[in-house]
């Protein structure tokens, strides 16, 4: 259903007055890029259900552990984009149709990167899943049970999808759609890879708890010889953090290095590579909400307690659209007042996770409680018992003796 709505919204996008309003009013751009831009979104109509087959079946296999054809289906995906696009600029479509190079690519891509999920799938896990699941396994995954579990963590990718289009609208209609707006969206765009290379891994993280943690019952499925603490998976999530604030200000911090990295892998000029060093500095300070939010989703989606993400993903966009309307009476514009809303909305969204975290665990806290009274109580009442009966069996053992 999700992979039709949003088809349906691509062809909308394409070619309905209000995909016309949102691309060339909104953003104003000409008509000429306004008709190209529809017109790429309708050539990526058949995308979305490309790619959510793809990360249907590579859940699966991250759930059984199998992280390496994962990710070798991911850096296939890249091969074959770079590889069809070196063959498609030797064909006539540099010419005749050069937008088409790139979504060709694309769903190249996607195609051999789902191909290898699925293979995967059907070859190592589909034989052993057993039909049903009793209480011990977690219990029959019903459609109520998992349209309550996928729709707050839908709703957090489909506002983190948005933020970016929002901040490039803020700051082209902040600078009144100058020269200058355009430069700073194309700093955006060119800061955006760069500064999300050194932590966007750390997304990642969410999956580790659900696939290692021995609380989630349908890990009882997975046959393991290494046992796999809490612990061990907060050290390894603060390691992971670590490693990225410290790429990032090597990166980012270190003279004439980010400078280097965009004239000579984004292909700008010396003096367009200056205008982005603020932007990629302030990328810095992204790794530590974007690990707090990924370690307690993945902990949060273990206990099948998602419904309490949802909440996050509304504050986010709050404070990033709160930022973007304070920050330019503060002197902040360009880049950097794009960068510094996403940084803002990022804090938001981790901080309302981190509070729907700690009310999670102490609701569980509680419970423990309870039910720890409740054990003892009823041990207490055990223990109490042959007692009665034993003095019950001397009175007897009196009378018969009268």
């Amino acid at each position: 259903m999700m992979e039709k709505e949003t088809l349906g919204e691509e062809r909308d996008a394409a070619y309905s007055d209000l995909g016309y309003y949102i691309i060339n009013k909104l953003h104003h751009v000409d008509e000429s890029v306004g008709s190209k831009t529809r017109r790429a979104f309708l050539y990526l109509a058949a995308f979305p259900f490309m790619d959510a087959m793809a990360w249907t079946h590579a859940g699966i296999l991250l759930k059984h552990k199998y992280s390496f054809l994962v990710g070798c289906a991911s850096i296939s995906d890249v091969i074959a984009q770079v590889v069809f696009v070196a063959i498609l600029l030797h064909s006539h479509l540099e010419c005749r149709e050069p937008l088409l190079i790139p979504i060709l690519s694309l769903y190249m891509g996607a195609l051999v990167r789902c191909t290898t999920l699925c293979l995967g799938y059907y070859r190592n896990i589909h034989d052993i899943i057993p039909d049903r699941s009793g209480p011990e396994m977690g219990g029959e995954a019903t459609i109520r049970k998992m349209l309550s579990f996928w729709w707050p963590l839908a709703l957090i990718l489909a506002t983190q999808r948005i933020s970016r289009p929002i901040v490039n609208l803020f700051v082209s209609r902040d600078l009144g759609g100058s020269s200058a707006a355009t430069e700073a969206v194309a700093i955006l765009t060119a800061t955006y890879p760069v500064g999300h290379m050194p932590y966007g891994w750390l997304t990642e993280i969410r999956a580790v708890y659900p696939a290692f943690d021995k609380n989630n019952p349908s890990n009882k499925m997975v046959n393991t010889s290494s046992t796999v603490t809490a612990t061990h998976i907060k050290k390894f999530t603060f390691v992971c953090m670590a490693l990225s604030l410290t790429l990032c200000f090597v990166m980012f911090w270190t003279p004439d290095v980010s400078e280097k990295i965009l004239v000579d892998i984004i292909g700008v000029d010396f003096a367009f590579a200056e205008l982005c060093v603020v932007p990629l500095r302030i990328f810095s300070f992204f790794p530590v909400p974007v690990t707090v939010r990924a370690h307690l989703t993945g902990w949060l989606m273990t206990l099948k307690k998602t419904f309490v993400l949802a909440p996050s993903s509304v504050l986010r966009i709050i404070v990033l659209i709160t930022s973007l309307i304070v920050l330019p009476y503060l002197g902040v514009h360009g880049a950097t007042l794009g960068v510094g809303s996403l940084l803002a909305g990022f804090v938001g969204e981790s901080t309302m996770v981190a509070i729907a975290a700690c009310y999670v665990y102490r609701k569980q806290k509680k419970k423990r409680n309870e039910n720890e009274t409740a054990t003892e109580g009823e041990d207490s009442a055990m223990t109490d018992m042959p007692q009665t009966e034993e003095m019950t069996d001397i009175v007897e053992m009196r009378e018969e003796n009268e």
